[in-house]
């Protein structure tokens, strides 16, 4: 069993799935090294039974040609230890750097080319096009991880890959340290952060997220207050504001997760009209985030959380 992380908040609907499909495939990743290097766990653990999505999976033997449609999941078999068992990734599946990427796609999965690859497991995050019927009509052990909703569906996805893969101790081991990056971005930032406002931006055309998503929950954990909260709720979670709703709410941080895939920066912000008339802007608290670890929920979560309280110290 996990512990949970302390948050000042809990979120609460699922997003809305075309969105969701868009934060899992962004593109080009960076950040820390994912692989854990822990050795393989012995074969006693097999037979295994995993609950995904999909609901259970009965695993017989641990799996060493896993093929990962997520960029999520592949993210998390690499920090877990799993990597040398994972034989193929989609191609969005951009970290680490070594993940053997194809053109096996997560979006528009096709079962006879997934299975080419003579798969004794497959992880995805969407059941796209029916795909884990499809799968399992060929008797391909398949375990779905749907787009997590709060931090803790992540750390539980982590642990259930561990059981499924052979490595739960480097799963909880991963877990953990997660767990305590986050705390201690948390208690670092000032106490004033509490109440503050926050606006994260997924594209130009001022797409956002509100606190039941999974983004949300970790602005919920450092105590601020999301914009797009009122507008969210008609829009599952994903509402897209006006620039006049944005200015008047006057946000004290901004999020860019639109870094990569539309070139906005602080600058080019403070270029929209009346946006310079902002707090966020005005005192430098403008967040040019990497698009994929502000939309992916694995490990890299910790460096997303960490980048937060150092924006909200400076």
């Amino acid at each position: 069993m996990h512990r949970s992380t302390p948050r000042r908040s809990t979120p609460a609907a699922l997003p809305a799935l075309l969105l969701s499909l868009l934060l899992a495939l962004t593109a080009c990743g960076g950040g820390d090294d994912p692989d854990s290097g822990a050795a393989a766990e012995t074969s006693d653990a097999f037979p295994v039974t995993v609950t995904g999505s999909n609901g259970e999976v009965a695993i017989e033997e641990r799996p060493e040609s896993i093929v990962s449609l997520s960029p999520t999941a592949t993210e998390m078999l690499f920090a877990i230890g799993a990597g040398d068992q994972v034989t193929a990734v989609d191609d969005y599946s951009n970290y680490p750097e070594d993940a053997p990427v194809t053109d096996l796609s997560g979006f528009t999965p096709n079962a006879e080319a997934i299975a080419g690859y003579e798969p004794d497991l497959v992880v995805l995050s969407n059941d796209q096009n029916g795909i884990v019927d499809a799968l399992e009509a060929l008797a391909v052990p398949t375990l779905l991880l749907e787009a997590a909703v709060s931090v803790d569906d992540s750390y539980e996805q982590i642990e259930t890959l561990g059981d499924a893969t052979g490595h739960a101790e480097e799963a909880g081991s991963v877990v953990a340290g997660v767990q305590e990056r986050i705390a201690d971005a948390v208690a670092s930032v000032p106490d004033e952060v509490e109440g503050m406002t926050v606006y994260h931006e997924l594209g130009p055309e001022l797409f956002s997220v509100d606190s039941s998503t999974f983004v949300g929950s970790i602005y919920a954990m450092f105590g601020l207050e999301n914009i797009a909260d009122g507008p969210g709720e008609a829009a599952g979670g994903y509402p897209q504001l006006s620039p006049e709703y944005v200015v008047g709410a006057a946000p004290d941080l901004i999020v860019l997760a639109d870094t990569k895939c539309c070139g906005q920066t602080a600058a080019t912000v403070a270029q929209r009209p009346a946006f310079d008339t902002i707090p966020a802007v005005r005192e430098g608290r403008v967040l040019e985030a990497d698009d994929d670890i502000a939309s992916r929920w694995g490990p890299r979560i910790a460096d997303f959380a960490e980048a937060v309280a150092e924006t909200l110290q400076g």
